[in-house]
Parts: C-alpha cells; sequence; structure tokens
C-alpha cells in the first residue's frame, strides 16, 4: 500500500483491504495509428484470477492513481488510461470526440491480456461517466458500470436551455489544460481561487471564442471548433450521442450525483432510459454539486459493492433499495424502490400582485417589469455549476435585492411541504428584444429571512421558439433541476424570475449574432403577467414523506 491510498481508504471509509499490490506497470496502448495511450495498471500481487475495473481520464495520473491502487487492493486488476491528448498521451484533445475508438481499442487489448478473465467493470465520474457510455454496448458478458456526475448525452450539459455554459467550459478548460502540462501548477491553481477569477475576468470579455488565449494563454481548437461548428447543429452532436446504445443488454448501472450536479438532468434521464428498457438501476443522489468531495467520495465508496456484487456475485455490502436520496431541509437520507418515488402530486402556486405566490389563481393583476442589461448582467449566486468555491445553495438575499430580479413569495407554511422531483413554472411574459433569456429559481426562505436556492433552470428565447400569441406574449415553460427538499413550517417558499446568471451561463446580448463572435449589447425590456388569461404558475411536485 502506498501512503496515497492508506490516506484515501481511512478517509473515504472503504472496506478493509483484501490484497497486497505491486508497482504499477506503466505502458503504452496503440488505439490509431501514431495514437499510443499512456496506461496504468494496479493488480493485485496474490497469485489468482480477479476482475478488472477500467477508468479512462482526461486529467492525468495525479488524481485518480491512488483510487485506482485503492480498487486494486479491493481486489480488482485497476487499470487506468490517459485519453488521447491528455497525460502524456499523444495526438490532440477534441473532447467526446475519440472515447468511442480509444474505447473499444483498449477493449480489444483487455481481451488479449493472460490475467484478463472476462469480467470487467467500469467506473468514475464527470468525462470518466461518458467515456463509459460511449463503448456500453461493447462490453463482455460479465460487466458492470459505475457512473457518476455525468451523463450519456453532453449537448444539454453545454447548451442547457438552448443557453451556453459558459463557466463550467472556461473552467474545465483551465483544469484539463493545467493537468496536463503542469499537475502541480494547476492543483495550486484550484486551491487558491485563481480558477473562478481568471474565468470571471475571462467571461466579461468578448468575443466570447477569444476567451481561450485569456485562461490559458493560447488558442485552443476544441473551443473554437464547438463555437463554429457545434451551436445548433445536429450533425455535429449525433455520432457524439451516447444514448442509442442503451439497450436491454446494458450492463447493470450504479448512478451518483448531487442535487446542484449540472449534469443532474442528464443523468436522472439516464436513469428513466435504463429503467424504461427493463433494467433496475441503483440511483444514489446526495445534497452535494459537481465537484463536492462528498460526491467524489461517494463515486469511489458505492463502486466496491457494486462491482463485487455484479463482478463476482458478492451481494453482503449491497443496499436492498435501489434508490436512496437525500430529502434537504431536515430530513436526511431515504430509500425507495424507484425515482421519483410513489405518492407525489402536482401542487400549483400562481403568481400574484405584491410579489406573492399563493395557491388561488389570480385575477386581473398588473403584469411586473424589469431591464436587463448584459453590460451589468445578473451574477450567479449558487446553484449546479462547476466551481470549487460558490456552488450549492447559497444565501440569495443580495441577488434578490436588485432590481433585474422579480421574486415571488408565498404566505409561511402552516405546515412542511416536502418537494422529490422536478418543479415546472409556466411563466407568460414578454420582451423587447426577440432574443433573450428567463431564468427561473425556486428558494427557502427561513424565518430568519436567508433565502437559499434549491433549484432553478434558464431558457433560452429566440424567434418563434415559443411562439407568442396576437399581443407577443410568450407562454414559456421552464423545467427545473430536480430537487429533494423539505420547506419546513414556519418557513416561505419564493421564486425568483431573472434573465441570467453570469458566468454559470454566458449573458444573453439581445441579437442575433453568433455567441462566439458576438460584439453588440442590447438591454432587454422585460414583463411577467399573472391574471386570469395569463396564469403564470409554478408547479411542485409534493411528496407525503414524514
Amino acid at each position: 500500500m502506498s501512503a496515497a491510498s492508506v490516506i484515501l481508504a481511512h478517509l473515504f471509509g472503504l472496506p478493509p483491504a483484501r490484497s497486497t499490490i505491486g508497482p504499477p506497470s506503466e505502458i503504452d496502448i496503440v488505439t490509431a495509428p501514431g495514437i499510443a495511450l499512456k496506461t496504468r495498471i494496479y493488480r493485485p500481487a496474490e497469485p489468482g484470477r480477479y476482475p478488472t475495473l477500467l477508468m479512462r481520464v482526461p486529467y492525468g495520473f495525479l488524481g485518480f492513481a491512488p483510487v485506482a491502487e485503492a480498487y486494486a487492493e479491493q481486489g480488482f486488476n485497476s487499470v487506468i488510461q490517459a485519453c488521447r491528448g491528455t497525460g502524456g498521451s499523444p495526438g490532440e484533445f477534441d473532447p467526446l470526440r475519440h472515447e468511442r475508438d480509444d474505447g473499444l481499442a483498449i477493449l480489444d487489448w483487455l481481451k488479449a491480456q493472460s490475467w484478463f478473465d472476462g469480467r470487467l467493470g467500469l467506473t468514475g465520474p464527470s468525462y470518466l461517466g461518458y467515456a463509459q457510455w460511449a463503448i456500453c454496448d461493447e462490453l463482455p458478458k460479465t460487466s458492470a458500470m459505475a457512473v457518476q456526475a455525468s451523463s450519456a448525452d453532453f449537448e444539454q450539459i453545454v447548451f442547457p436551455g438552448n443557453s451556453f455554459s459558459l463557466q463550467l467550459w472556461l473552467s474545465w478548460l483551465q483544469i484539463v489544460e493545467g493537468l496536463t502540462d503542469a499537475p502541480m501548477s494547476a492543483g495550486l491553481q484550484i486551491m487558491f481561487g485563481n480558477v473562478e477569477r481568471q474565468t470571471f475576468r475571462a467571461a466579461n470579455n468578448l468575443p466570447l471564442i477569444d476567451s481561450d488565449v485569456e485562461v490559458v494563454g493560447h488558442e485552443v481548437p476544441f473551443w473554437r471548433r464547438w463555437f463554429r461548428e457545434a451551436i445548433g447543429n445536429e450533425r455535429f452532436w449525433a455520432p457524439l450521442d451516447q444514448r442509442p446504445r442503451m439497450s436491454e443488454t446494458t450492463p447493470p448501472n450504479h448512478l451518483v450525483s448531487g442535487w446542484y450536479d449540472l449534469m443532474l438532468e442528464g443523468l436522472l434521464s439516464d436513469y428513466q432510459r435504463l429503467v424504461s428498457l427493463g433494467h433496475r438501476p441503483y440511483l444514489t443522489v446526495g445534497n452535494w454539486h459537481h465537484i463536492s468531495p462528498e460526491l467524489q467520495v461517494e463515486s469511489v465508496r458505492a463502486t466496491i459493492p457494486w462491482m463485487r456484487a455484479h463482478l463476482e456475485g458478492d451481494t453482503s455490502l449491497l443496499r436492498q433499495n435501489p434508490v436512496r436520496i437525500e430529502i434537504t431541509g431536515g430530513v436526511g437520507w431515504r430509500e425507495f424502490n424507484s425515482f421519483p418515488p410513489p405518492g407525489v402530486s402536482k401542487a400549483g402556486l400562481f403568481l400574484h400582485e405584491a410579489s406573492r405566490l399563493d395557491s388561488a389563481p389570480p385575477e386581473d393583476g398588473q403584469p411586473l417589469r424589469f431591464t436587463y442589461d448584459p453590460a451589468k448582467p445578473t451574477p450567479s449566486v449558487g446553484g449546479a455549476y462547476f466551481a470549487f468555491s460558490g456552488a450549492g445553495a447559497l444565501d440569495n438575499r443580495k441577488l434578490e435585492a436588485r432590481n433585474d430580479v422579480l421574486v415571488f413569495t408565498s404566505g409561511r407554511l402552516v405546515e412542511d411541504v416536502t418537494v422529490i422531483g422536478q418543479p415546472v413554472l409556466t411563466l407568460f411574459a414578454s420582451s423587447s428584444a426577440t432574443h433573450t433569456d428567463f431564468f427561473a429559481r425556486i428558494c427557502d426562505v427561513s424565518p430568519s429571512g436567508a433565502s437559499t436556492n434549491i433549484a432553478d433552470a434558464i431558457m433560452r428565447i429566440r424567434p418563434g421558439d415559443p411562439v407568442p400569441d396576437d399581443d407577443g406574449v410568450l407562454q414559456i415553460e421552464i423545467a427545473m433541476h430536480h430537487c429533494a427538499h423539505r420547506f419546513a413550517r414556519g418557513h416561505m417558499i419564493r421564486l425568483q424570475v431573472s434573465s441570467g446568471a453570469h458566468p454559470r451561463f454566458a449573458r444573453n446580448l439581445g441579437t442575433p449574432d453568433p455567441i462566439g463572435t458576438a460584439m453588440h449589447m442590447v438591454k432587454q425590456n422585460q414583463t411577467v403577467y399573472f391574471d386570469s388569461a395569463r396564469p403564470s404558475r409554478l408547479i411542485l411536485p409534493v411528496a407525503a414523506i414524514s
């Protein structure tokens, strides 16, 4: 055991080690002409046949090598491979593009190894999860998957609600480049918050296509290619969409995510697809964001019992119920047979005058107006985004005091209200611009006045999408992130309506200019309606949970 694996096993609460291991083998595996990917293999030292776990990573070996080592100590042949163009592997890193071909090549290589006995597990979070989906239809008969904080469909992660996840991709760009070129320096950049500072600075400059130079000092081919080719281009995304690879024979999968994980919606969609195909996937969702340490811990901790159960037939460490979720607001962890759990009903809260939310439909309330100025964009405060600090649940009072944010608040609750599922806002609104955004967020307001964000989403409006009525009013359906939260008695439910969360999402400049090269900004005058003819309404999935 190395010091790193001992510390990891202790901090992560892993089962006792079952094997000792020797030094890793370091080899180059040819996956394409001129492409030999850096690969490390950790194996139990004791003679015997062992299942194999595979992780394919774009972040170099520094962070994941202790994990691979820990899996070997748990009795698995553990293979970790640096994706093309990262971690010393040759070639250009073109995100998502080569994971199918390179993944199939390592499967062929594994089958030729004397120590490979046909039992294979794939595991890993985020990009590592996508790499699993890319080869999920070609795995051996005895296989299992453990996908964490990821999705088989990355288009909706890059362009949520047809917007652009600017903060995610600017920050991720720095991390991939940094961990490939100078991993120790990159670690310090993360530790001292330089990633967030550089992201914020670059996000305020136009055009966005030049932001790669701002954050890493040079042009990055994939960044520029995405701006030129990926926006609204079905032909670009079709070969990268791994959802069609799911079938009745997809290996068993344990999916792990967090309520503030920016990839939660894609992961839950994958879960539902697997269920519809007749599978019984496991699902664990906690009060975590994408890079929460707790989510990383759970990713490793959940992998071991899952792989033992499906590769070795040992179910002793596997929980009985497939769904385990953390209900925030003081309830804690609960287990169910499915998600959403049975017994969820829909409850509506209508927007009213005097900034109220109420179960009674509105009458003839006067609309409210605000102006979104992309030169002074509404900022991001907490939520499901990619950051080492500032993501997740935060107090939103300062944000709500801005004049470009509308708030609608219920009365104090006379009993607990537990919401499990996906809230949906039907918003009747109009804009002075045909190109604009609407952002909606639900908050829990405590008796002290703290307003904590629970779920949100953005929707980019384009000419004809949605189609306005004769008065130019749009009916906008905003499906927010799934959540599981108890609004306690004495608290209030609050809805925010605004037109952005910068730099989490690229600000809408109010013009039809391409997002990558746009420079001109237009203020957008927004109107929100709530009357009997245009009843803006928030639908909450309410569950009977004690």
